[in-house]
């Protein structure tokens, strides 16, 4: 019951990746095919017999489906295709062909930290940031340090900055400069990246993405290049995918 859930949720996640264009198309060419003549169906609806068929596990998919759900970028789809070309080209059983492909999985994600690092290093400036500049603006000690070692602007008597709001107007002299360019500068970078998107570019996650790809088919050159690649691309960075049977 549990593959069968995960199985289903996974159904669910393709058809949201689904236009409402190609959901009718799906929908209406399905309507149009005749119930097969081993009995399958009886009055448009699936036979026990029929029923008792359906694939809960990947595993227990056709090649086709597996092709199928690969090209969704599925990943236990992708991961299904590698281990019926490790069966096929080493001879061997599916839980023998499991066991190396944990050996590619593993592979593959040698060095991720190393790629994620520029990812990480971004959030924890950004999250730095934002979390410093409450206190250089609204408290006076924090205040006070940044005046003296980078301003060195005249402060108002002690009785003018007794409040966090009154500390907040006499810092914010020297505070509005740095402030607001460099929220005019992260407008900018946020509009060019939107620019790029619209371009389907993404130039070092698409970079960092292909390298790792390249490297895993150089590890294992015995395997299939595409299904290698098409695995490797859609394993997360921030950890690997959870994947279902």
């Amino acid at each position: 019951h549990a593959s069968s859930r995960a199985l289903l949720s996974k159904a669910s996640s393709i058809a949201k990746k689904a236009t409402a264009k190609h959901h009718f198309n799906v929908t209406r060419s399905l309507t149009s095919v005749p119930s097969p003549p081993d009995g399958s169906f009886k009055d448009g609806k699936p036979t026990l017999q029929y029923a008792k068929a359906l694939p809960k596990t990947f595993a227990s998919m056709t090649n086709e489906q597996v092709l199928q759900f690969a090209e969704m970028e599925i990943p236990e789809a992708c991961r299904e295709c590698i281990i019926r070309d490790i069966m096929v080209v080493d001879q061997i059983e599916y839980d023998d062909a499991m066991k190396i492909f944990k050996k590619i999985a593993e592979t593959n994600r040698r060095g991720m930290q190393l790629y994620a690092l520029p990812f990480y290093t971004g959030f924890g400036a950004a999250f730095t940031a934002g979390i410093f500049s409450v206190p250089l603006v609204f408290h006076l000690d924090m205040v006070n340090w940044f005046n003296d070692k980078f301003v060195t602007a005249e402060m108002p008597p002690p009785e003018d900055v007794v409040t966090a709001l009154e500390v907040g107007s006499a810092s914010w002299g020297w505070m509005e400069p740095i402030l607001g360019q460099v929220s005019f500068f992260l407008l900018c970078m946020q509009f060019a990246r939107s620019q790029l998107q619209n371009l389907g570019v993404r130039p070092y996650f698409n970079w960092q993405r292909n390298m790792r790809a390249e490297y895993l088919v150089t590890q294992f050159p015995e395997y299939d290049a595409e299904f290698l690649r098409n695995y490797s691309k859609i394993d997360k960075i921030v950890g690997p995918n959870e994947m279902s049977d």
